[in-house]
């Protein structure tokens, strides 16, 4: 691919990332477009290195090698932070919540409101705007006074995704947010993300070991094998099945020794 080739449609693009960790070859040779207003469906074996790439977007580790383009800027993030800056936020699997805290102090975490020049926090101004703004996307809780402890995995996820929202990020990396959710739990994250999608103001990069979900939410979808992406098909050239036997044969060769494993 030419260095002149106008990116102007992507929200983020790699050429030839690769990250070892000593003798552990975690991605080889990752090159991966998410255009802008897309959903990009990231699928692989455990271990394949998705969770290296996330934190390599996000700033968490540098590349040992290759090129990363943000909205068309060719610049690696340095940290968390800036990452931020370019417009990135990521939900973990984890969350990054704090428990013990109400839902309002949780979508306001190191970005509190407060009373004037005053040390003093508006609590009832940030109370007001969470509310507003998760009606708005339709997360439903009873009070955002709630401590986020007594709420289920599916709330919890959605009030991380809204707190990302609320940051007027431009992308969503969202690393397994769906990971170990009943159906019902997963159908609030997943009505977000369609929501999402609709507005189109946000590109999405989605981890996800069901393809199902994936298929149904995501406007294309990629495989990464070996540290490499070996597929990259829009999902209405896919199936949930196809998508299964690709991963399924990767695990079969690995566990006959024919495959690396990375």
């Amino acid at each position: 691919m030419s260095t002149d080739q106008s990116v102007d449609g992507y929200a983020i693009r790699t050429e030839n990332i690769a990250k070892n960790f000593e003798a552990v070859v975690a991605l080889e040779d990752v090159s991966i477009e998410l255009q802008r207003g897309e959903v990009l469906g990231l699928i692989g074996d455990n271990g394949a290195g998705k969770s290296t790439l996330i934190k390599i977007l996000t700033g968490f580790h540098r590349p040992d090698s290759g090129r990363i383009f943000i909205n068309g800027e060719q610049v690696t993030p340095r940290s968390p932070s800036h990452a931020r800056s370019l417009g990135i936020e990521t939900v973990y699997q984890d969350l990054a919540l704090v428990n013990e805290l109400p839902v309002y102090m949780n979508m306001f975490l190191n970005k509190e409101l407060r009373r004037g020049r005053l040390p003093l926090l508006n609590k009832r101004k940030m109370k007001q705007m969470a509310r507003e703004h998760l009606d708005d996307m339709g997360v439903q809780l009873s009070s955002v006074g709630t401590e986020v402890t007594f709420l289920s995995g599916g709330q919890r996820q959605a009030i991380a995704v809204a707190r990302a929202v609320y940051s007027d990020a431009s992308i969503f990396l969202l690393d397994e947010p769906l990971a170990a959710m009943g159906a019902k739990e997963s159908a609030i994250i997943l009505n977000l993300i369609r929501d999402l999608k609709r507005k189109g103001d946000v590109s999405m990069m989605l981890i996800a070991h069901n393809y199902t979900q994936v298929v149904d939410v995501c406007d294309r979808v990629c495989l990464l094998q070996h540290g490499q992406i070996t597929y990259n098909k829009p999902v209405g050239e896919t199936s949930v099945q196809e998508l299964t036997e690709l991963v399924a044969a990767e695990y079969r060769l690995g566990n006959n020794g024919n495959a690396s494993g990375k």
